[in-house]
């Protein structure tokens, strides 16, 4: 059975872990004690499924998956164990708690990326080959292993930055593709989204930025690596060596949405009132002119998390917390 039947069963059972210091709507543990189980042999499947999967919908909320190499998003990460030790993951590995990986919503797995803990600068290289968090306000949830790595296991969440690392999971695709003529898996678009428009990621903390609000967002490209592998790859993530690198102060935020038009974003500035004082930024995105509209910055993830309930309850189903 996989991660996302069991977590539907559990939600449509109303069975709720307890002792849990964090958890979202399927018992998906974010903090806990753990026991002392050992790692799980590999499992056959790793070596050979690659999966992007259909449109799937948890909870209420359709999510469209797609391989996307170019990934790379700031936000909120929690982490998962012990409840789902040794069972299947989304693409029919084993999910072992002591292994480095982790699990995203829509990324093609495995997929191969980069997290970099924006509290703490620790930085890791993770394989994603699960789906998660279904909870508004997260972007990944991490193996307990990963988040003991990244300094972030005590807490239960971090501020963190996720880039796909486009070479090696392009090696990796190109071997477990079942596809052999090499084109890529089709995957379903989402439906339009009225007046709100699709935005990349806002400049991680330490990009330079253009005068006034207009951004300049940094590109993710990565230098040719010879000789990689897919052996090398799962290599290097074996021997896993945590990054210290520079970062800088970040602030959380509701984004409301993203609109093309000014009149469109006045009108949900005007919706959230009762809420707060809405900012309304105008920024360039490639080449395009875009306005958010933004509340905070918010003095915790507590406090996104109950504001970003709030702005999905006024009618912005599209509202996600923010890091910048």
């Amino acid at each position: 059975m996989s991660r996302i039947t069991r977590l539907v069963a559990v939600l449509l059972s109303g069975t709720m872990l307890a002792g849990c210091a964090e958890m979202n709507l399927f018992g998906h543990l974010a903090k806990s004690a753990v026991g002392g189980d050992e790692p799980p042999p590999p499992s056959a499947s790793a070596a050979t499924n690659y999966k992007v999967g259909k449109p799937y919908q948890v909870a209420g909320i359709w999510y469209y998956p797609q391989e996307d190499f170019a990934y790379d998003e700031t936000g909120i990460a929690s982490w998962y164990g012990p409840n789902f030790h040794a069972k299947l993951t989304a693409n029919g590995e084993t999910f072992d708690q002591n292994a480095v990986t982790a699990a995203h919503k829509t990324l093609q797995m495995p997929a191969i990326a980069r997290v970099t803990n924006l509290e703490n600068g620790r930085s890791i290289i993770v394989r994603i080959n699960d789906r998660g968090p279904f909870v508004n306000g997260r972007i990944l949830d991490l193996s307990r292993k990963s988040a003991q790595l990244l300094g972030m296991e005590g807490k239960g969440t971090a501020r963190v930055r996720v880039q796909v690392l486009p070479e090696e999971s392009r090696v990796l695709a190109g071997k477990l593709k079942p596809d052999s003529s090499g084109n890529e898996p089709k995957v379903a678009s989402a439906a339009p989204r009225g007046s709100v428009s699709a935005e990349s990621l806002p400049p991680p903390p330490g990009v330079k930025t253009g005068g006034g609000d207009n951004v300049t967002i940094a590109s993710s490209a990565q230098p040719k690596r010879p000789g990689l592998t897919p052996e090398s790859v799962e290599r290097e993530i074996a021997a896993q060596e945590v990054k210290s690198v520079p970062v800088h102060p970040t602030s959380i935020y509701v984004q409301a949405g993203s609109f093309g038009r000014h009149d469109n974003a006045n009108r949900m500035v005007a919706r959230l009132s009762k809420l707060g004082k809405a900012q309304l930024q105008q920024v360039q995105v490639q080449g395009k002119t875009l306005f958010r509209v933004r509340l905070g910055p918010m003095s915790s993830v507590e406090e996104a998390d109950r504001t970003l309930d709030s702005v999905v309850a006024a009618g912005a189903e599209d509202a996600r917390v923010v890091v910048d």
